[in-house]
């Protein structure tokens, strides 16, 4: 889960990063002193929780929401309580007042995790309509990708590979294979076919990184990648990159 923390005072922020620290499933993503600098992050990461400040020089925390295009969640931290009203006015998860105690910090987040699961939780499974109406990442997006402690912004086009293991899916880039929760499915609807191709049910191949194609067993095709990878093409997949790349 995506953390943001915004306040102005460095020692703040420090403080925070530390009492946030022994929650392993935050992720703090980064950490911004003013109001122009945290809109632009949000965004373009666009974190699943923000710690808010709202006295700031400029822009209060009140005008950063306003300005943002897709609004996370939010945990005020201030050191007034006249703002409270105001604050879950907007939505607010929780209003921590300073110096933050630990025992309202662990309330605050505990309530953001069982909102969290209750966004993310899957109802049914995805139609195909619903797959398709997925707005599409571009390949010059920049995405980020987590594993562990390891964190990545690739641009999209950059991904030679992804490869299915069960309800996950490795992503390739630059010597890397991070493991992410994702389907290959989901992921499939997601991505720029101007680069990806769903090679079988296994693969996703970016077509850039395709330097020669062979016919291949039963009507499929083989495709040879620059590094040497070579990756069997369906033979109904096989039919669609014909049609896709033929004049």
């Amino acid at each position: 889960m995506k953390v943001l923390i915004v306040d102005d005072e460095r020692l703040a922020r420090q403080e925070l990063k530390g009492l946030l620290s022994k929650y392993t499933q935050l992720n703090i993503i980064g950490e911004c002193s003013n109001g122009t600098d945290a809109i632009a992050m949000i965004n373009e990461y666009e974190p699943d929780l923000i710690f808010l400040d709202i006295n700031m020089p400029g822009k209060t925390g009140f005008d950063i929401l306003n300005e943002i295009e897709k609004k996370p969640f939010v945990i005020f931290i201030t050191a007034y309580d006249e703002y409270a009203i105001q604050a879950f006015e907007v939505n607010a998860l929780d209003y921590l007042l300073k110096p933050l105690e630990e025992k309202r910090l662990a309330e605050a987040i505990d309530k953001f995790e069982k909102y969290f699961a209750d966004k993310n939780k899957p109802d049914a499974p995805e139609s195909e309509d619903e797959l398709d109406n997925q707005e599409i990442v571009l390949g010059d997006d920049q995405v980020f990708i987590k594993d562990g402690e390891k964190c990545w912004f690739v641009k999209l086009k950059n991904i030679k590979l992804l490869e299915s293991e069960g309800n996950y899916v490795r992503v390739y880039f630059e010597g890397n294979k991070p493991l992410i929760l994702r389907s290959l499915n989901n992921l499939d609807a997601k991505l720029d076919p101007k680069y990806f191709f769903r090679a079988n049910r296994k693969y996703i191949i970016n077509l850039e990184w395709v330097t020669k194609i062979e016919n291949w067993f039963n009507g499929g095709l083989k495709a040879y990648l620059k590094d040497g990878e070579e990756i069997e093409i369906s033979r109904r997949q096989a039919a669609k990159l014909k049609d896709k790349m033929s004049l």
